[in-house]
């Protein structure tokens, strides 16, 4: 299946770090997150990527144009430093479509945008690129090819610290307990589309709010009840979690360094 990633927006709520990269770019490590999505992918066999793109657009092109293969790979130097032999390679099985999709467009817009590239695709995956999972991700495919609907999303317990509290109208409080225990469940932005979400997409609208609602409507929206590792990159503390734990080596998401029974 193609992936189709949104690199377009400007991620406001981490500003600081996208004044000079768009927030899929933000760095983990040596890769930017964006790549360490696209690795997610590739490790199931999704390797055929779309690209939309909008703000700071030629700073994605020109990393991938200009990609440095060693940064991330073993390789073995001789003769001088003047012959380099990869041991082993990221992108070189990749495919990936560059679409410019407009600086403010929104999630919908930007993917009837790039529908052409999805000629041929009965089914697709697509991902707001600014979260990473272990989600495994073929559990997620088969489970929406059981249901026949149209579309499916991952949905997660918040990771906030938050408590609700659940109030009648006089104001009496007949419960308090932490978000992530509670029933509430929120997009993760991990999609699984077929051709038909585009039946019910118009121009300007968004994906979530007119799409979903019309598939929720025809009873054709699919959610994946997920409780493993999932988080956003939202604000410079959810950054500095993720990198904190790449750091230590504790980084659940790169799901391609181990086997599935050490991911579920």
């Amino acid at each position: 299946m193609k992936v189709v990633l949104f690199c377009g927006g400007e991620g406001m709520r981490i500003r600081d770090a996208t004044q000079s990269v768009p927030k899929p770019m933000v760095p983990l490590g040596d890769r930017p997150i964006l790549w360490h999505l696209m690795k997610y992918y590739a490790h199931f066999g999704h390797r055929q990527f779309v690209l939309c793109l909008g703000y700071k657009s030629e700073v994605i092109k020109d990393y991938f144009l200009n990609y440095k293969e060693w940064i991330s790979n073993d390789f073995v130097l001789s003769e001088g430093g003047r012959r380099l032999d990869l041991l082993n390679s990221d992108i070189n099985d990749w495919e990936i479509t560059f679409a410019d999709t407009g600086r403010t467009s929104t999630i919908g817009e930007r993917l009837l945008a790039v529908r052409s590239h999805l000629e041929g695709e009965t089914t697709f995956l697509a991902n707001y690129a600014d979260g990473l999972s272990d989600l495994w991700l073929p559990d997620q495919i088969h489970d929406f090819e059981r249901s026949r609907k149209a579309a499916s999303f991952l949905v997660v317990h918040s990771p906030l610290s938050f408590h609700i509290a659940r109030v009648d109208e006089s104001g009496s409080c007949s419960a308090i307990e932490p978000l992530a225990e509670s029933d509430v469940w929120f997009n993760a932005g991990f999609f699984i589309l077929t051709q038909g979400i585009f039946d019910v997409l118009g121009a300007g609208e968004e994906l979530v709010v007119e799409g979903f609602q019309r598939l929720i409507a025809a009873d054709q929206l699919h959610a994946y009840r997920f409780e493993g590792f999932w988080q956003a990159m939202d604000t410079f503390k959810d950054f500095h979690q993720l990198e904190s734990r790449l750091a230590v080596g504790d980084a659940p998401w790169q799901i391609w360094k181990r086997p599935r029974e050490a991911s579920v």
